[in-house]
C-alpha cells in the first residue's frame, strides 16, 4: 500500500513539473512573438520614413483623372496606370507642397485614390514598390489646380449675386471672354442637367419641374458654338458659321425686380457678315476684367432693347467640357 502510495506521488509530481514547463515554453513562445510583432511594426514605421525620403525609381506610370481644375472640396479620383504589366500590386501615393518634402498620403495604397481638393498647387504621384519593399516605377507629378472662379470671400461671394457698389466696377476687353465656348442648351434637352435643378429646388423657392421650365427659357437657343480669338467672334448655328470683328462700347448696370444687380458689358460690331448682330452683351457675374469660365450672352442689332431682354439668356461654357464637367461647374454655384 505504501508502495503505491509512493509510486501515485511520483507520478502527480512528474505531471505537475510537465505542466509547468509546458506553460513556461507557452509564455517564452507567445513572448517571442509578441516581439516580432513589435519588430514587424517598427520595420513598416521605418519603411514608411523611407518612403517620404527615398523615393528613387523610374517613371512607369501614368496618372489618369486629373481635372483640368477643382473647386475647393470637390472630390480627386485618380488612377496610377503602369505602362508595362507587372504582378507587383503594393502602391503608395505622395504629395508635396510648394516643392517641399513627399510625404506619404494615409490610406491610399492601391492603384485608386481618392482625395479632397483643399490645397491649390499640390502635387500628387503615384509609386509602385516590389517585395523587397523598395520603389520599382513611379509616376511624373500632377498638380491640383484649385480655381473658385468667384471666391469664397463674402465681398466676392456678394458680387456673384448681384450686390456691389459703382465704384467696384471696371470696363472689361473682349479678351476676358477669349476661347472656344459651347451652349449648355442640348445638355438640358437631353436631361443632363436635372441633377443641377433637382439641387437647386432643395433650397430654392421653385420645385425640379419649374426650375427646368425657367432654365429651358433662359438657356434656348440655336447658336450652339461661338469662338473668341483677337478680338474676332465666330457663331455656329445650325451647320453654318458666321464672323465680325468687335470693339468695345463700354458697360450698363442693371437693376433686377429682385433688388439685386448685374452688368452688361457690351461690344459693337465694327466689320464681319450680315448675319452677325450689331451688337454682344456679356453678363457673367464678375464686374471687373478677369479671365470669365462662363457666361450668358445677348444679341441683336438694338442696344437699348437688349438691355431690357431678362429672359432669354444663351449660356456657354468651355467646348473641352463634358456633360459631367459643366454639371460639376453649376454644382459648384
Amino acid at each position: 500500500m505504501k508502495r503505491l502510495l509512493t509510486s501515485l506521488s511520483i507520478l502527480l509530481f512528474i505531471s505537475i513539473y510537465l505542466t509547468a514547463c509546458q506553460g513556461t515554453e507557452d509564455a517564452e513562445v507567445n513572448a517571442t512573438e509578441e516581439e516580432e510583432q513589435e519588430v514587424h511594426t517598427e520595420e513598416k514605421h521605418d519603411h514608411e520614413q523611407d518612403e517620404e525620403e527615398n523615393l528613387e525609381a523610374p517613371v512607369g506610370v501614368e496618372i489618369e483623372g486629373v481635372a483640368d481644375h477643382y473647386h475647393t472640396g470637390d472630390t480627386i479620383e485618380l488612377t496610377a496606370v503602369l505602362e508595362e504589366a507587372s504582378d507587383l500590386n503594393h502602391w503608395h501615393w505622395f504629395s508635396r507642397e510648394s516643392e517641399g518634402e513627399w510625404e506619404v498620403i494615409s490610406g491610399q495604397e492601391s492603384e485608386a485614390f481618392t482625395g479632397e481638393a483643399t490645397v491649390n498647387g499640390l502635387e500628387i504621384k503615384a509609386v509602385l514598390y516590389n517585395d523587397d519593399h523598395e520603389p520599382s516605377v513611379q509616376s511624373e507629378p500632377v498638380e491640383v489646380v484649385i480655381d473658385d472662379h468667384h471666391g469664397h470671400d463674402e465681398e466676392s461671394q456678394q458680387i456673384y449675386k448681384g450686390y456691389f457698389e459703382d465704384s467696384q466696377v471696371e470696363d472689361r476687353e473682349l479678351s476676358d471672354w477669349e476661347g472656344d465656348w459651347q451652349s449648355v442648351y442640348p445638355y438640358l434637352l437631353s436631361g443632363d442637367l436635372d441633377e443641377v435643378f433637382e439641387h437647386k429646388a432643395e433650397d430654392g423657392d421653385m420645385t425640379e419641374e419649374e426650375y427646368k421650365e425657367y432654365y429651358t427659357i433662359g438657356y434656348e437657343t440655336d447658336t450652339e458654338r461661338i469662338i473668341i480669338e483677337d478680338g474676332n467672334v465666330t457663331f455656329f448655328e445650325n451647320g453654318d458659321e458666321y464672323s465680325g470683328e468687335y470693339k468695345s462700347d463700354g458697360y450698363e448696370i442693371l437693376t433686377y425686380e429682385a433688388g439685386n444687380r448685374g452688368v452688361r458689358f457690351i461690344f459693337e460690331l465694327v466689320d464681319g457678315t450680315d448675319e452677325m448682330p450689331q451688337y454682344i452683351q456679356f453678363s457673367d457675374h464678375d464686374i471687373f476684367p478677369v479671365d470669365s469660365h462662363h457666361f450668358h450672352l445677348y444679341w441683336g442689332d438694338d442696344r437699348e432693347a437688349l438691355l431690357e431682354e431678362v429672359t432669354n439668356w444663351p449660356t456657354y461654357y468651355p467646348s473641352e467640357l463634358d456633360k459631367d464637367g459643366i454639371v460639376r461647374e453649376m454644382l459648384a454655384h
